[in-house]
């Protein structure tokens, strides 16, 4: 792929629905798929497929289709997902606990290292075998664990602050579960989930079914 040729992040959002679907098919045994196949299986148009596996190069042969093992192989390395990556989370509350006890992002290759929070009485305990350490030593363990990507799950109120103190220890991505817009500098990549949002979301179309489209 020419990298001069920027990739729209609405094909990005899709590569992952694409990676599932394949990792499903090969637990199946099926070794071949056309992309009219994929568009029954994901929701997208087969034209809209081969559009965005067309950014990447050329995956799939006319009258053959896709190799299932090959395109998944393919997608996992535009991912990202053929290395490893050390994480820790910002946050030892419910949601951080959540996330930390979730092992298909160990299996993945996302490796939790440590939970960070300034509750006292959850200091010391361990999630899933990963122990929760005082914030107050997060920039350092951060420094010295060759940690990527820093999550939160804090509050509002302290989730910039925590971005500040990920972006002074090295940090170069941030998975923000938060319900605040952080400010980072630009070399940091930042991918926002606002609970509240999606949510909100489900709540207009579940009131206006008639009023979008699933395209």
């Amino acid at each position: 792929m020419d990298r001069d040729n920027k990739v729209s992040i609405t094909v990005i959002r899709r590569l992952p629905k694409y990676y599932r679907y394949l990792g499903d098919l090969l637990r199946k045994g099926i070794n071949r798929i056309s992309s009219q196949q994929l568009s029954k299986m994901t929701g997208f148009t087969a034209s809209q497929i081969r559009q965005d596996l067309n950014n990447f190069g050329g995956f799939g042969q006319q009258g053959y289709g896709y190799n299932v093992d090959e395109l998944y192989t393919q997608l996992g390395k535009i991912l990202g997902l053929d290395k490893s990556y050390n994480a820790v989370i910002a946050g030892a509350g419910n949601l951080g606990q959540a996330v930390a006890n979730y092992k298909g992002f160990e299996d993945a290759g996302f490796k939790v290292l440590s939970l960070f929070d300034k509750n006292p009485k959850l200091i010391g305990l361990k999630i899933r075998d990963i122990e929760i350490r005082d914030v107050d030593e997060m920039g350092d363990y951060i420094r010295r664990n060759n940690v990527e990507i820093g999550i939160i799950t804090t509050p509002k109120e302290n989730a910039q602050d925590i971005a500040e103190i990920y972006m002074k220890s090295g940090i170069k991505a941030i998975w923000n579960f938060a319900p605040a817009d952080l400010k980072v500098s630009d070399e940091i990549v930042i991918e926002n989930v606002h609970l509240n949002e999606s949510l909100f979301t489900l709540s207009y179309f579940l009131n206006n079914k008639s009023d979008y489209s699933r395209d």
